[in-house]
């Protein structure tokens, strides 16, 4: 029996996860493959380009047959094609947007093009969230750490901005500094989870960005790196303690800036997104503080969805059609670089 409503299709392939989905209504995952390409990049702690466009290539056709048998759908049943096309490696996204555009010259579908970072903030809306506007949106991954107002459907303002590092890029050297196996969040966490500090612990490293005062709110990791890596070099701390100390420090930062934004736009709904949000510790503060501070607070619960997928990218799709973002011929590109619309200042927000 075919499904009711609009089907579409998701193409992720901006770094080192080739991901094909097929979505619902913008709501619903009919099918969401994911092939990781973590042990391919593994020795070299990071993301070789080459490598990462080489591999998409290899299994991007195989995932769209197997999406398509495991939703047992057809290819005239897709509606519309989805597809990442910044921010990301540009190879890498060359592969999805080629893969797209073949299907719309085949099918004669349109082609929506889908800034991957937006797509994070509507991973929510697969687990049964649909989007409240305006809502700030806390994105946390290993390219980016951000807040944005998010006004609607491609309507994003940036609030707050990494200075130098992003959260996950963060905890990847971490890890490396610490002899922990690449990627680094999930080892830093459990190593972590090894210490439990009384109620007099010092923390070892000072608060990021302790001295901005009313400066705009922002992230930098850069130092807190620079930090561990002499604490390691001291040589009288456990890992346990130091990746304690490390995760603390960094998630102190999250949560203080994050609680700046809602208490001067007054927004209060907020969607967290991004593969650090995989992060158990994480998802624990951000709840306590969600609790003590009176916001709403949406993430998503699969960890799959946390992380690079196609089917975040087919449910921003679904909301994006009909827009500008609608592409209609084949001349699009891609970039490394993220997209932010012209967006209303806020107000609401002090200098």
């Amino acid at each position: 029996m075919t499904p009711v409503g609009v089907i579409g299709l998701g193409i992720e392939s901006s770094c080192d996860e080739t991901s094909v989905a097929l979505i619902r209504n913008g709501s619903e995952c009919l099918a969401n493959l994911v092939h990781s390409q973590i042990e391919q990049h593994a020795p070299f702690r990071g993301v070789v380009p080459e490598i990462a466009s080489r591999a998409h290539l290899e299994k991007i056709n195989t995932l769209y047959d197997r999406a398509l048998v495991e939703a047992g759908l057809s290819t005239e049943q897709l509606e519309y094609v989805s597809v990442s096309v910044r921010p990301g490696l540009v190879g890498s996204l060359m592969v999805g947007a080629q893969f797209a555009k073949s299907f719309a010259l085949v099918t004669g579908r349109p082609i929506i093009g889908v800034d991957h970072l937006e797509a994070h903030l509507y991973a929510p809306c697969l687990e049964g969230h649909r989007p409240e506007f305006p809502f700030l949106g806390l994105l946390l991954s290993g390219g980016n750490s951000a807040i944005f107002m998010v006004h609607g459907p491609g309507q994003l303002e940036l609030l707050a901005d990494t200075l130098d590092d992003a959260c996950g890029e963060a905890f990847d050297k971490a890890a490396a500094i610490l002899g922990l196996p690449f990627p680094g969040g999930p080892h830093v966490e459990r190593a972590a989870a090894g210490f439990h500090p009384e109620a007099s612990h010092r923390r070892l490293f000072p608060k990021l960005l302790r001295h901005r005062g009313d400066a705009p709110p922002a992230f930098s990791f850069s130092g807190i790196k620079t930090a561990l890596l002499r604490a390691v070099q001291d040589g009288s701390h456990p890992v346990e303690l130091l990746a304690w100390d490390f995760q603390d420090t960094v998630f102190e930062l999250v949560e203080r800036v994050l609680l700046r934004l809602v208490q001067t736009t007054g927004i209060t709904r907020v969607v967290a997104s991004g593969g650090v949000l995989a992060n158990q510790t994480l998802r624990v503060r951000l709840e306590k503080l969600a609790r003590e501070s009176g916001f709403a607070l949406v993430y998503p619960r699969s960890r799959l969805l946390c992380t690079d997928n196609a089917a975040m990218i087919g449910a921003l799709g679904y909301f994006l059609r009909n827009t500008a973002f609608q592409f209609r011929d084949l001349s699009f590109d891609v970039s490394s670089k993220r997209y932010l619309p012209p967006a209303r200042p806020s107000d609401s927000l002090r200098p």
